[in-house]
């Protein structure tokens, strides 16, 4: 299982009641909603560290 690291945001107010209810609608927690739209951005532009392999898989 990957690390986490816990950090403050702040966010504007609109834009985090709009992504509560991605989340909702996504049946995801507003902080898996976050993480998954960060990685969808990051992934997008090239930009997501590529994953070790598994030995095995």
């Amino acid at each position: 299982m990957s690390n986490r690291k816990a950090f403050a945001l702040r966010v504007d107010e609109r834009i985090l009641a709009a992504t509560q209810a991605w989340a909702n609608d996504d049946l995801r927690s507003l902080n898996a909603q976050i993480e998954f739209v960060l990685r969808e951005a990051l992934r997008k532009a090239g930009r997501l560290p590529r994953q070790r392999q598994n030995s095995g898989q």
